[in-house]
C-alpha cells in the first residue's frame, strides 16, 4: 500500500522561503510531486519530477519552485523561494507508481502573508 508522509510548510512573510518533503513508500514511483488547493479553487499541478529527472512546472512557479527527488529514498523535494500571498493554499504530495496508481498525502498549508 503506498504511503506518503509529507513535512514541511508553514507561514512565512512575501518574498520567504519554505521547503516541503515528501517520503514515500509501498511501491515504484515513476511520476512524483506537488498540487495545491486554494480556498474556493480547484487542486492545480505546481510540479512534478519523473525518475529520470524530467520536470514540469506551472507557469505560477517556474522561477521560484525547485522540484528534486532522491530516487534511492523515494523523496521528493520542493524548495519554494520568493513566496508570494497567492501561493497560500493546501500543497499536497503527489505520486504514480508503476501500475499506474496516483497515490496522494495528507496536505499541509502554506501561508504568505505579512
Amino acid at each position: 500500500q503506498v504511503q506518503l508522509v509529507e513535512s514541511g510548510g508553514g507561514l512565512v512573510q512575501p518574498g520567504g522561503s519554505l521547503r516541503l518533503s515528501c517520503a514515500a513508500s509501498g511501491s515504484i514511483f515513476n511520476l512524483m510531486g506537488w498540487y495545491r488547493q486554494a480556498p474556493g479553487k480547484q487542486r492545480e499541478l505546481v510540479a512534478t519530477i519523473s525518475s529520470g529527472g524530467s520536470t514540469n512546472y506551472a507557469d505560477s512557479v517556474k522561477g521560484r519552485f525547485t522540484i528534486s527527488r532522491d530516487n534511492a529514498k523515494n523523496t521528493v523535494i520542493l524548495q519554494m523561494n520568493s513566496l508570494k500571498p497567492e501561493d497560500t493554499a493546501v500543497y499536497y504530495c503527489y505520486t504514480r507508481d508503476v501500475v499506474l496508481r496516483a497515490g496522494w498525502g495528507q496536505g499541509t498549508q502554506v501561508t504568505v502573508s505579512s
